[in-house]
């Protein structure tokens, strides 16, 4: 009888591998791959016209932190390349608070609906994914540039007297990411929410607790997963970014992923922009792995 038992779980075990097999094909082909070749190009020297040669180097990885004046040899840090790293983070992070402060609401909004309302508020969430991101993001260029409607709209009633500056800057790149990436924010939280108990809150009133007192003990206790992964959503293709911060900054406010283009563009340096992207992808690493840790501790907790 044990015999067959084991031969029965080698004969599933060996179902679910088969079954399994295309999809792992496809991972390590199309994911696992490039990933790969990137890694091995960002250990060899740039070509003379582009492209690479297949000689041995770290300079790529040296030049990513690091730069050598052409005149003394001397080494310094790489300032361009560190305060496009910072700009990166900063505006990642400026996006994903952001969307946080509109989200949050917006999401408890959609879950204290009655039941068959949500399914359209929900879909107003959804339909700018059915737009093209280019789209959207020259719809918001639209509406802040110098002649759009904010400051037609502000110049008319008098709050201002000459439009505001805000196109081609960082807060116009904020502005258009935010608009990009708050659908990202507003799902996990909704998806967090309704599944929340609100005779809890009832029960927080009931005991004279204030709103502020309600929202920092109970809400944000018990959607805390939502708002974490609504983070992660956001801040990951954030930093990444390249269309909203290429139309919105209009060249002048280069993000991780206009650097990483420009070196394999213009620039005609394979191996940095290999090594740029490398060091984005450890940096995403970085944040999902906080991700897991944090959530793996919330459900510990709750355990």
């Amino acid at each position: 009888m044990n015999d067959l038992a084991r031969t029965r779980e080698r004969r599933e075990s060996r179902n679910r591998w088969l079954l399994l097999t295309p999809a792992l094909v496809i991972l390590i082909f199309a994911a696992s791959g490039p990933l790969l070749i990137t890694l091995v190009y960002s250990f060899l020297t740039a070509g003379d016209y582009g492209g690479i040669k297949w000689d041995f180097s770290t300079d790529a990885w040296f030049n990513v932190f690091f730069q050598r004046d052409i005149f003394d040899d001397t080494l310094s840090f790489a300032d361009a390349h560190l305060s496009i790293f910072w700009r990166s983070v900063k505006l990642s992070l400026l996006t994903t608070l952001g969307a946080i402060v509109l989200g949050f609401p917006t999401a408890y909004f959609i879950a204290t609906r009655p039941k068959h309302h949500r399914d359209f508020w929900m879909l107003l969430i959804m339909i700018p994914f059915w737009t093209n991101l280019l789209i959207r993001t020259f719809a918001v260029m639209e509406l802040i540039r110098n002649e759009g409607t904010l400051n037609t709209l502000l110049m008319a009633i008098s709050v201002i007297d000459a439009p505001l500056q805000i196109l081609f800057s960082e807060t116009a790149i904020i502005i258009g990411m935010l608009y990009v990436y708050l659908p990202l924010m507003v799902l996990p939280l909704y998806a967090s929410m309704e599944r929340l108990d609100f005779s809890l809150i009832e029960a927080g009133y009931d005991l004279y607790a204030s709103r502020l007192a309600v929202l920092r003990r109970i809400i944000l206790p018990l959607v805390k997963p939502g708002l974490i992964a609504g983070s992660i959503l956001v801040f990951v293709p954030s930093l990444g970014a390249y269309v909203t911060p290429r139309v919105m900054g209009g060249g002048k406010q280069l993000m991780l992923g206009n650097l990483i283009e420009l070196q394999f563009g213009q620039g005609r340096n394979w191996p940095l922009g290999a090594a740029l992207s490398i060091t984005l992808l450890a940096i995403v690493m970085v944040a999902l792995l906080f991700y897991v840790r944090v959530a793996g501790r919330e459900r510990g907790g709750h355990g």
